[in-house]
């Protein structure tokens, strides 16, 4: 594994000043370019270790989509985390990990500079209908293995590519000045500390109530997604206590636990 390098002083200002808040990911290794945060932060392996990139070269996310991660301009983040070390119910926490994350993101970006983001399940994040930021966990499979989550946020606009100009925003288009992206590191690592905390000690229903608090289109969206028959549509009805998406048809509801959902 290649190794770290120093991290900028603005880094460890902002590091330094969140630092009580931080817990368990005070500590942020820095690399001006990687491939990837989630295999370097799967190398290292340990509960709390934090990567940053500034910049990724074949950054991914959900389904094998590429997660565009050009230098100075976004944030490409992985913690490794340990959900079957949760005192209550391990498997339930390993399934709302991910809703957990999203949870820390967007009070993180809120706290940091303003900017009110919605959730939408399963991992993304949005204001309004354009795409703000992404997470991928990943772990080996095996229950007792550490889980990678890994999160990308657009801070400039140079973060996504002009082609997504429709589809993505960043936190400077948004709100019209610059934004210290260091600082919004630290307030959503800040953030995660305190999610993981309500993960790990079994407070599930804090984590969903957060999340059902930010997205809007868990209720009354159309979607549609693929099943062994074909397409079905829906419309969607909340989300259970596993985090599995709910969506009324006209038989009932379904309960969607993965898959590629489309938004209609």
């Amino acid at each position: 594994m290649r190794e770290s390098a120093a991290p900028p002083a603005e880094l460890i200002e902002a590091l330094d000043r969140a630092r009580p808040r931080l817990g368990r990911f005070s500590s942020v290794r820095f690399f001006p370019s990687v491939v990837s945060t989630n295999d370097v932060a799967m190398g290292i392996g340990v509960e709390g270790a934090v990567v940053l990139a500034d910049e990724q070269s074949a950054g991914r996310g959900r389904r094998g989509h590429d997660w565009y991660s050009p230098p100075g301009s976004g944030l490409y983040v992985s913690v490794v985390l340990a959900p079957a070390k949760a005192r209550a119910d391990p498997a339930r926490a390993a399934m709302l990990l991910t809703i957990a994350v999203g949870v820390a993101l967007v009070e993180g970006i809120d706290a940091a500079t303003g900017l009110h983001a919605d959730l939408k399940w399963p991992n993304d994040v949005y204001v309004e209908r354009r795409k703000l930021a992404g997470i991928l966990a990943e772990s080996s499979g095996r229950p007792t293995e550490v889980v990678v989550a890994g999160y990308g946020i657009n801070v400039g606009a140079a973060s996504y590519p002009p082609a997504l100009r429709d589809r993505a925003t960043a936190i400077e288009t948004e709100l019209g000045r610059v934004i210290d992206r260091y600082v919004v590191l630290a307030e959503t690592l800040a953030a995660l500390d305190a999610r993981y905390d309500d993960l790990l000690e079994g407070r599930f229903d804090a984590i969903l109530d957060g999340w059902r608090r930010r997205a809007p289109t868990a209720h009354g969206a159309r979607v549609s997604w693929s099943t062994s028959t074909g397409r079905a549509t829906g419309t969607t009805a909340g989300v259970d206590r596993d985090g599995a998406l709910l969506v009324r048809v006209d038989n009932g509801i379904e309960r969607i636990i993965a898959g590629e959902l489309t938004w209609l």
